[in-house]
């Protein structure tokens, strides 16, 4: 499942398509979408999405690309996809529902919830509570020392709740909770405590107090023959069939599927304004809880933008990626759902936000890859650290630098310059800073406006 870092590195997916015409239902927004659109196909960076755009009470479709590469077949509004970590916020609105119900205190203890045999760790004694864990500030990692996958392309298909319990009782935190780090395992342990409080598995307790009472038939874990039909197909890097991802623990962090008709009406409710629990609850999970240095926020699952308006999250799978974004205020909503896994996805789906709150929206500056001599190259590995947990491992290999963010996979840059490489699979920048004996000593990330140095330790 796709998360977002302080840092904003991401694990990114390559995908070939062929250059399908779109299939639109009335979207008056297309022609300035389109732009962005074409260099996704003609880059081979999309097999196919499926748009989705609420504004002013209408929604609107759009779809490009293909469901699978080579059949001719576009996607529609009923194409079923995995949503990664969009499901977070689904897990969000869970935790309000059962806040507004009393069932449950966004500032209970975790361990409250959980068996006596199982030990939360505890930090200059400040306990991980519910909001914690909701807000990603709990101070628990991204991901356990004790996932360690026997298929890496059905990585979470054999991780059990046991080996989730075993990590938390083996479990030292590094800080006390209250600084935000993205965690995948924390918030499927969140699902999981859920659906023990309300003796409800997970899944039907998705559907039973948000997909149900909206309509939403088609968003689930567990697909029915016909779903399972109009699924589209996952792509990995290799431009090959990948494999559908199972993740029976950790649900509440990256499990559910559906489709842009279901997450339009998903959109549409959390821009209502009514009484009803369900719309409460979603407006609850709306609401800042913890502030970052950065200028975003956390709400329930959702991040706030800077403008401290617009909520948002993407999602990524082996081989599919998503991103929603809403604006209460302007009663605006957009999803993006595609059969590739590339966070360049995120900043596609940024732009068709922009357009969809009327603001102007940038295209991609074109790159163009130059000739770089070997032993230049050479020169660079080394690893870079950004902070004293996180850094970029650089290295040559297929002919060019590849760079390996702490605790993700390896992606290659490419030369524009002697000193400037560029990614594919995300819009980051890497520039290498000669010290004044011409030996690289730092180099400096460039992704969302931010300049990040990284110093050499090797």
């Amino acid at each position: 499942m796709q998360r977002r870092s302080r840092l904003f590195l991401f694990v990114a997916i390559l995908i070939c398509a062929a250059a399908i015409p779109p299939l639109s239902y009335g979207l008056n927004e297309k022609e300035k979408i389109d732009p962005f659109v074409h260099p996704l196909i003609r880059d081979q960076i999309v097999v196919g999405l499926t748009i989705g755009i609420v504004k002013d009470g209408e929604s609107r479709i759009i779809a490009y690309g293909e469901t699978i590469r080579g059949s001719g077949i576009t996607p529609d509004g009923d194409t079923l996809y995995e949503i990664g970590s969009v499901s977070k916020v689904f897990t969000g609105v869970l935790l309000a529902s059962l806040i507004r119900s009393g069932d449950v205190n966004p500032g209970d203890p975790l361990q409250k919830y959980l068996p006596a045999s199982v030990k939360v760790p505890v930090a200059d004694g400040k306990p991980i509570t519910l909001e914690h864990v909701a807000t990603h500030t709990s101070g628990l990692p991204r991901m356990p020392d004790n996932f360690k996958p026997a298929n890496p392309l059905n990585p979470y298909a054999d991780y059990t709740v046991e080996q989730m319990f075993a990590f938390l009782n083996g479990h030292k935190l590094r800080r006390p909770p209250g600084q935000y780090e993205y965690s995948n395992y924390a918030m499927g342990l969140l699902g999981y405590v859920l659906a023990q409080r309300t003796g409800t598995p997970y899944e039907r307790l998705v559907v039973d107090t948000i997909c149900k009472p909206l309509g939403m038939n088609d968003t689930r874990i567990t697909l029915n023959q016909d779903q399972q039909k109009r699924l589209a197909p996952p792509y990995d890097m290799a431009l090959k069939s990948s494999l559908n991802w199972d993740i029976p623990a950790l649900a509440g962090a990256g499990a559910i599927r559906s489709s842009v008709n279901d997450m339009i009406r998903f959109i549409k409710a959390n821009l209502k304004k009514d009484h009803k629990p369900l719309t409460q609850a979603l407006h609850l999970s709306h609401m800042k809880r913890h502030n970052m240095d950065d200028g975003l926020s956390m709400g329930l699952g959702w991040h706030v933008a800077r403008d401290g308006k617009t909520l948002w999250h993407n999602g990524g799978t082996g081989g599919y990626h998503a991103w929603l974004a809403i604006s209460p205020e302007k009663k605006v909503g957009v999803v993006v759902l595609a059969n590739t896994a590339n966070m360049r996805l995120d900043e596609f789906g940024e732009q068709v936000t922009r357009i969809a709150l009327g603001k102007e929206a940038k295209l991609p500056k074109p790159r163009k890859i130059v000739k770089v001599d070997p032993a230049l190259l050479k020169s660079y590995a080394g690893f870079y650290a950004i902070t004293p947990e996180f850094g970029l491992n650089i290295t040559v290999g297929n002919g060019g630098l590849m760079v390996q963010a702490s605790g993700q996979d390896r992606f290659p840059v490419f030369p524009e310059s002697r000193v400037k490489f560029f990614y594919k699979v995300v819009d980051a920048q890497i520039t290498f800073v000669p010290n004044n004996g011409a030996r690289i000593n730092k180099l400096i990330l460039h992704q969302n406006g931010r300049d990040l140095e990284a110093f050499r330790k090797n």
